[in-house]
């Protein structure tokens, strides 16, 4: 009898034994999955987890909501932190990052780099007008470090493919290479050889690079009505992938007014960081424009024509198409340009198509208030069918052809092309 009871005790024991261990596997597994993907946030179960969550925020702030696809290494003006003259009198300036950073643990563990080997990188062209509506510069509120910044400034926008790493090993590591696991083996210092101006046009194959082509950067800006919180997380990287000029985030009858409380507005530096992700996944260099819009009829009337004069830009608002409508609606392959005149054309430079697209909350936007302030401020209105999107489905969906038509209206004729 006894010992039928100690063996009962032992089975009862393995079993609460296994339940312990697969609850902490379990813990331990969602600590890890939410490392790289933070941004989906995930509600905790436990203490365990919470810490550990707390924990791995500061080790990849700048950059823990992406898997880190790099096609791009990007630098702000004031991580260069040193200038090497060569005996040609070349200037090259050099980044050092520190072992703990995530460009230097892509490096590392994704691309496992040696000393030696070649990276696509650039440095940040910051456009210095990102504009609340309180005025306040987001450089402002981002507290970023200038001192020296002006010595610097003439790489800001370069881009190169040639930029040469150098790994620093550090502490008990002796070899200056990533370890057997894929760590750093301390800093990684990347000389920036070979900078020059990117193809900032509509194509590559078609445009060539001009002394003023850093100002001249995208064709397409985009007024869209504030999104809820965690969909513009989502949307602010694909925007910057798609290449935008100026993001307005503007207020709509349908966009509740606790959104303008989000916590990405409250922190400008969260929303660099989203769009400088979407960047280094593109390759390119030119951060957008942000524009807090909180009174829809005043940035209509008041601010709009200061932002996208009418002489320039092809003004298109997006909405649904409803069975009720009369008039057969428009796509955007039929929208028309602003005429440039050879007066114009000569005191501007060289006149690219552009296009600013307004993009409502989901469900589109008020009727008929809202389509007729737009309406009356010039704009075309184009569909994409009855169907109602999600917002980062019709915003990628709306960008994806207004690129389109301004290549195909660059390409027609009817504009010079730049030099």
């Amino acid at each position: 009898m006894t010992q039928i009871l100690i063996q009962a005790l032992a089975l009862n024991f393995a079993a609460i034994m296994l339940i312990l261990t697969s609850h902490l596997r379990y813990q331990c597994q969602a600590s890890w999955v939410t490392f790289p993907f933070s941004r989906f946030k995930v509600k905790p179960t436990s203490s365990f987890l919470v810490s550990s969550i707390h924990s791995t925020q500061y080790h990849n702030k700048f950059h823990s909501s992406s898997s880190l696809n790099l096609n791009r290494f990007l630098f702000d003006l004031e991580e260069i932190n040193e200038i090497e003259v060569t005996k040609e009198r070349e200037r090259i300036p050099i980044v050092t990052l520190p072992k703990e950073d995530y460009r230097t643990i892509h490096a590392a563990k994704t691309l496992g780099l040696l000393n030696g080997d070649f990276i696509r990188a650039g440095v940040v062209l910051d456009s210095g007008d990102h504009s609340y509506k309180s005025s306040t510069s987001l450089e402002k509120k981002t507290n970023v470090n200038l001192s020296g910044i002006e010595d610097k400034a003439c790489y800001a926008g370069l881009i190169t493919d040639e930029a040469q790493i150098e790994w620093l090993a550090e502490g008990k590591i002796k070899k200056p290479q990533p370890t057997k696991n894929g760590k750093p083996p301390g800093s990684l210092r990347i000389i920036l050889k070979s900078l020059t101006v990117p193809f900032n046009n509509i194509d590559s194959h078609f445009s060539q690079p001009s002394s003023n082509s850093i100002g001249n950067k995208h064709s397409i800006s985009l007024i869209l009505a504030l999104p809820r919180p965690l969909q513009l997380g989502r949307i602010l990287p694909m925007v910057a992938q798609m290449g935008i000029d100026h993001l307005v985030l503007i207020s709509a009858q349908k966009v509740p007014k606790d959104y303008f409380g989000s916590h990405l507005l409250r922190t400008p530096t969260e929303i660099r960081r989203l769009l400088i992700e979407g960047l280094c996944q593109a390759g390119d260099v030119n951060l957008p424009r942000i524009t807090v819009a909180k009174q829809f009829k005043a940035f209509v009337e008041d601010d709009l024509d200061s932002l996208f004069p009418k002489n320039e830009w092809a003004r298109v608002i997006a909405h649904p198409q409803r069975l009720q409508d009369s008039e057969k609606p428009a796509r955007f392959r039929d929208i028309e340009f602003p005429i440039q005149n050879d007066h114009e054309a000569e005191g501007t430079g060289n006149v690219a198509p552009k296009v600013v697209l307004a993009v409502g909350p989901e469900g589109g936007w008020a009727e008929p208030y809202e389509l007729d302030k737009f309406k009356e401020q010039g704009f075309q209105q184009v569909t994409l069918g009855p169907r109602i999107l999600r917002s980062d489905v019709a915003v990628i969906s709306l960008l994806t052809l207004a690129q389109d038509v301004c290549f195909t209206e660059q390409n027609r004729g009817n504009l010079p092309h730049p030099k």
